[in-house]
């Protein structure tokens, strides 16, 4: 694995009995970037996420993770990554600032209560910090379970269709999260099956088919695959999310006018 990249997948193979689930998958993810793992649902996409967060062994496969080799280094690979499930694993009866202390000394990190209240603050939630959980937003659960698996600084997180469920507000909220971990450094591995979120998102994109990546790369190179548009003058209608947001009087940053 070069220095360059934080996930390295080369061969991977999955059967549960007489089903293959995974025929071979290859890719790559490049330190601070993001890639969009797309598939449709039972493509395979979880079994992925959950052998290279070590939830579960590959029948085969070369692996390597944050620069250490998956099979001969699983507790070193558990210490650099993170992952984030299709649901918030938040305790809705404690408050936002408490579910992030519990993490950090579950974790064994000093100064827990320092590093969730700067947790707090990055994730815009300082405001509603001493609230139970059970009164947040769907937007904000979600905000404050990413904060949580970012306790101890992880070189790598998974986010296994982190929007699943969220309204259209919520999932900006969500996406401006993402993008704000890969600024910082931070390397993602994607799973979604909005393909609006894979645009909006990645820095790479990676399809998922009947066990194998049939395809990968920008959404430029993606899109080169296709014959040139045809260019038409026709009258630009708002799409449905123009209306949603000027309806409910919230610009696209999730802020209310």
């Amino acid at each position: 694995m070069t220095t360059t990249n934080a996930i390295s997948v080369s061969g991977l193979t999955k059967s549960y009995g007489d089903q293959a689930v995974l025929r071979g998958v290859d890719l790559t993810v490049t330190q601070g970037s993001i890639l969009a793992l797309l598939g449709s649902n039972g493509a395979g996409k979880t079994t992925i996420v959950k052998i290279l967060a070590t939830l579960l062994k590959a029948d085969s496969g070369a692996v390597q993770v944050a620069g250490y080799d998956l099979t001969e280094s699983p507790a070193k690979v558990r210490e650099r990554i993170s992952l984030t499930g299709q649901f918030a694993a938040v305790d809705e009866i404690l408050t936002g600032r408490e579910n992030l202390v519990l993490i950090a000394r579950l974790r064994h990190i000093k100064s827990s209560g320092l590093v969730a209240d700067e947790l707090l603050e990055r994730f815009s939630l300082t405001d509603a910090a001493a609230r139970r959980v059970a009164t947040y937003s769907g937007g904000m659960r979600r905000r404050l379970d990413i904060a949580m698996s970012l306790i101890g600084d992880p070189p790598v997180i998974f986010l296994d269709e982190p929007t699943t469920g969220l309204d259209p507000q919520a999932r900006i909220e969500v996406w401006q999260t993402v993008k704000a971990l890969a600024g910082q450094g931070t390397s993602v591995l994607l799973t979604t099956q909005y393909l609006e979120e894979a645009e909006q998102l990645a820095d790479r994109i990676a399809i998922l088919h009947q066990g194998r990546i049939i395809v990968s790369g920008t959404l430029a190179e993606l899109k080169a695959m296709l014959p040139p548009a045809r260019v038409e003058y026709v009258e630009k209608q708002p799409t449905l999310e123009d209306v949603f947001f000027a309806v409910v009087g919230a610009d696209r940053s999730g802020e209310t006018r």
